[in-house]
């Protein structure tokens, strides 16, 4: 079962080019080799690796170290229970993204602990304006996958309009039959009216009001 879905789950990744390229240079510039620790970004980033230095048109790799290294990871993959692709492909980016954070944050130590001349000699690592906090890491992972939903609402008294923005790698879309994604996306983006037991505080008026909320989509090109 995770044989067959470690095959799909993967196939799909590596023809989304902009990540296998970011995944095929992490390889090359971390020199990862029998030795190194399994996690699932060395296990991909090797199964990769062996796809594309094959000179063949055809042919079959079976992923058995990343599949492997999958269940080990979670034990939902461990059974013979189905699992769709989406729920794979969505826990392999989270688990990708905290490996690469962490990967960020030890360079980050190692470069504290430089001394005086070693920063010198190779600049600061992990440089600070004026004690001002970087924002949060954006991964290759992010930049292929993430897209960003902005749930606005407008009070239709005082007509103020708030917004909140959030992050998101998957959308729930609800798939009618001979329906494209475009028309289920605004489907997913129209506006709603809230009223009655549903209406939101409105800040300004200091009060329940009726309220339009409205999502607006923006994502990258490739999505979950």
């Amino acid at each position: 079962m995770y044989g067959h879905l470690g095959r799909i789950g993967s196939q799909a990744l590596y023809f989304c080019v902009p990540f296998r390229e970011q995944l095929l240079e992490y390889y090359s510039s971390h020199k990862i080799g029998a030795d190194a620790e399994d996690n699932l970004l060395t296990c991909l980033a090797d199964l990769f690796t062996q796809i594309n230095s094959q000179k063949k048109k055809t042919g079959v790799i079976a992923p058995k170290r990343f599949v492997q290294r999958l269940k080990k990871q979670n034990e939902l993959f461990r059974s013979y229970m189905h699992q769709d692709a989406h729920e794979f492909l969505n826990f392999l980016l989270n688990e990708l993204v905290d490996i690469l954070e962490k990967e960020d944050q030890a360079a980050k130590k190692e470069g504290e602990t430089l001394s005086p001349s070693e920063k010198t000699v190779n600049g600061p690592k992990n440089p600070q304006a004026n004690g001002v906090q970087k924002e949060p890491l954006v991964t290759w992972v992010h930049k292929n996958f993430q897209g960003i939903l902005t749930n606005e609402t407008r009070c239709l008294r005082c007509e103020t309009v708030t917004a909140r923005d959030e992050a998101f790698f998957d959308l729930s879309l609800d798939i009618e039959q001979n329906s494209s994604i475009t028309s289920c996306l605004k489907i997913f983006s129209s506006t709603e009216t809230l009223n009655a037991e549903d209406k939101f505080f409105c800040d300004k008026c200091c009060s329940f009001r009726i309220q339009l909320v409205k999502v607006v989509y923006n994502g990258n090109q490739y999505f979950t």
